[in-house]
This record gives structure tokens, C-alpha cells and sequence, in this order.
């Protein structure tokens, strides 16, 4: 990789090749807790070299370049090593404001490299709200002038309010339902497959997603994605079947489901109807309501059947490697199949289109019939800007226009 020169950090340092080296080695240390760490672990070596990178892989990665892309890799100086939280960088704002769970501010950063091609505002500033209703009510009222998650069945009356618009673009966003494979009852694959069975995927997207989305299969990735193969069959709601399943499971009495508000819109209405569909089949739901803060904290990826959120990657690859290989940190289902592992290193170095659309389609159907992931509907991401806002590109890979709607929108009087 070659390191365009002229790049300023926020500091006043000069970007170099040997902090883009630095960022890389800190992402991907083994005792990393990036979220890039999965997809980093292809790489073998990497030094810098005048103004070059040069990184050897393990394996090839016809997808490599995409990975570089990922949001998670903002290059700082010496790689954040010295204090990753002064939040420095080389884009647009530089950091003002810096309050976890509460607010985030920036200022235009006047030697941007870029110019004024982008970052139109003198300053910004993200507010957490995580109430719903209150976030709507927020931008209504002009506190602020744009949101996201805009619930579903709040959509039409949102619309008539002046001035404000909703965006919404179909994506590779979707809402799961996700169980640990290595913790009991979840590592049954019978009781599993139960719970797939069980649930009402149409039902779901009418009542929740009031059809901003679609039905989802139990993986990953859907037809937004290059190389998906459109022809696996579709899961269905069948009670009789999935009641088979956990008589052969062995299994009795409830099974706890944790949910909250900030897993996704609507996700304890979805919990709720899942419960129903469930006793169908004769399977016993216990909901517990976790509080919104901490919840991304103490819940998710920390207990065994909770709901979450999942926006889109860049290609398929990069969504199994973020998620669901063995030694992905986020790899909330807790599947580790080592011979899962080789395929996707295997449709990595493979170059022949048709191959790997075929190899993807068997990883599909593996993690399909034998993962933790339930994945009721693909969402459309659904944001809502206010009275003056220009420039809104929408992007099907995440909201917000793909996270960068501060940075390309403006306001016009």
C-alpha cells in the first residue's frame, strides 16, 4: 500500500507509512480487542518501507483490499499504541468532545487533507439518545437534525411532520436472535434447530418491520451482497416440526431470552411475538427486559440467548470473518468449526467467480443448519433528517449514509 503524502494529523504530525503499520499491528495483536482482529488474522508480517506498507499474507485474500476499508481501522499516530483515546486522526473533525454513552463533539479540522470536499459543518455533535420516542421528539423539535432508527410503526407519522424526511435503503443490515453454541441448552443442535423452526419470520416482518425489510434465513448475508446464491431454500414457520426437534432434544422447561429497546426497533415486541410462535411448538419462552445501558456491555456477546443488531460489510468474507470464525472476538454465537474456519480461508484465495459463488453457498448451508444464528429479517436502515439538510447519499451497507452523514451533509438555511 502507498501512502499518499501531505496527509496531516490533528496533532500537526505528518501521516506516515509507519503509523498505518503501527494501526495494523495494535488491530491485529492476539491480544487485541478490536473487533478487526478476525479480520486481520490472515496477515503474516507487515513493516513500512519509505512511503510504502508492505503486508505478506498467510493466505491469499482476494478480499484484502476491502478489509482495509473497514471502519474500525482509522489510522492514528504510532497506531493509538501511545493514547488511543485522545481519538486523533487525519479526517475531517477533530475530537472535542469525548463522553462514552453520553456525547461526542468535533470541530472542522482546518488542514484536511481533502479540503472542503467534504466536512461542511464549523461543528458537530452526536447525542446518545436511546429512547425512541425521545429521539424522535428531539428532531422534531429541532434539537437535532438528523436520527437513526427510526421505528417502523412510527414511520407515516414522522413523514407528515414539516421539514423532516425519512430515508430508508433497503441493506445488509439485519436484527438476529443469537444463541451460544458451546453453552448449554444451545449446544444441542437439535433444540437449535427447534428454535429456528419455531419462529415466524413473515409474521415478524408484518408486525415489526411493518415491511421495511426482508425475511431472513438464518445467515449472515442476503442478496445485497456480491456472489449469493439466490436459490437456498427459504425457512419457514413450522411448529409440528420444530416440535420434533426438541422432543429429540431432550430438552425441558423455559428458556430465558434477553432483549431490550436498544437491540433494535421494536426488539421487545419481537421478543413478545417469537414467545407466542414458540408455545406453538411447544416451546417455553422466558423474556427478560435488560435496561438500556450497559446492555452492549453486560448482555450482548456475554449471554447465552440475547437479541442484537448487525449492520453490513463489504463483502461476505469480511461478514464471516468479523463474526462467526472461531477466533473472531465478535463472534457472538460462540460457533467454532474448525472445518467452517477452512472454508472461509479457502473462498478467500479462491479467484474463479463461479467457484467461490459455490463455495459461499456451501458455507450458507452449513452455518444454516448447524449455527447459533437466528436471523428473523434483513432491516432497512430507516433515518429521519430534519428541515434544511442537504447532501444525503443513501448507502445499503450502514445507516446513516453508510456513517458518514456528518461528514457529507450540510445544512442550508
Amino acid at each position: 500500500m502507498k501512502i499518499r503524502k501531505g496527509i496531516e494529523f490533528h496533532d500537526g504530525k505528518t501521516v506516515t507509512a509507519e503509523d498505518v503499520a503501527a494501526t495494523l499491528e495494535r488491530h491485529s495483536d492476539e491480544k487485541s480487542k478490536s473487533a478487526a482482529l478476525g479480520i486481520l488474522q490472515g496477515i503474516e508480517s507487515m513493516k513500512a518501507s519509505g512511503d510504502e506498507v508492505v503486508i505478506t499474507l498467510k493466505d491469499p485474500n482476494a478480499d484484502f483490499p476491502y478489509l482495509m476499508a473497514d471502519y474500525h481501522l482509522v489510522i492514528q499516530p504510532n497506531g493509538g499504541k501511545d493514547n488511543p483515546n485522545a481519538g486523533i486522526s487525519a479526517g475531517p473533525y477533530k475530537v472535542t468532545v469525548n463522553e462514552p454513552g453520553v456525547r461526542y463533539g468535533g470541530e472542522k479540522f482546518a488542514n484536511y487533507w481533502q479540503g472542503d470536499k467534504i466536512g461542511h459543518a464549523a461543528q458537530i455533535e452526536i447525542v446518545v439518545i436511546n429512547d425512541a420516542t425521545a429521539r424522535t421528539a428531539a428532531l422534531q423539535g429541532g434539537q437535532v437534525n438528523m436520527i437513526n432508527r427510526v421505528e417502523p410503526k412510527v414511520v407515516d407519522l414522522v413523514k407528515r411532520v414539516p421539514g423532516v424526511t425519512i430515508q430508508n435503503v433497503s441493506g445488509r443490515g439485519f436484527y438476529p436472535f443469537n444463541m451460544f453454541c458451546d453453552t448449554a441448552p444451545f449446544d444441542n443442535n437439535d433444540l437449535r434447530m427447534a428454535l429456528k423452526l419455531a419462529m415466524d419470520r413473515e409474521e415478524l416482518l408484518d408486525k415489526i418491520l411493518r415491511g421495511y425489510g426482508s425475511v431472513g434465513n438464518d445467515i449472515p448475508v442476503n442478496e445485497a451482497y456480491p456472489l449469493f446464491s439466490t436459490d437456498i431454500e427459504q425457512r419457514k414457520f413450522d411448529p409440528d416440526k420444530a416440535a420434533e426437534f426438541y422432543k429429540k432434544s431432550g430438552h425441558s422447561g423455559s428458556i430465558l431470552l434477553r432483549t431490550s429497546d436498544v437491540a433494535f426497533p421494536g426488539a421487545v415486541d419481537a421478543a413478545q411475538l417469537y414467545q407466542q410462535s414458540c408455545a406453538k411448538a411447544g416451546i417455553t419462552i422466558e423474556i427478560k427486559r435488560e435496561p438500556g445501558d450497559g446492555y452492549w456491555s453486560e448482555v450482548w456477546n456475554k449471554q447465552p440467548f440475547s437479541l442484537s443488531y448487525w449492520g453490513g460489510r463489504a463483502t461476505q468474507d469480511q461478514m464471516y470473518s468479523t463474526a462467526y470464525v472461531s477466533s473472531a472476538d465478535w463472534n457472538d454465537t460462540r460457533w467454532k468449526r474448525p472445518e467452517f474456519d477452512k472454508m472461509v480461508i479457502a473462498a478467500r484465495g479462491e479467484l474463479d467467480q463461479d467457484k467461490r459463488k459455490a463455495m459461499y453457498r456451501d458455507m450458507a448451508m452449513v452455518m444454516r443448519d448447524e449455527g447459533g444464528l437466528i436471523v428473523p429479517f434483513f432491516n432497512q436502515y430507516i433515518d429521519a433528517s430534519g428541515k434544511g439538510v442537504q447532501g444525503w447519499v443513501s448507502n445499503p451497507a450502514q445507516e446513516m449514509c453508510g456513517g458518514y452523514a456528518l461528514s457529507i451533509c450540510w445544512l442550508e438555511a
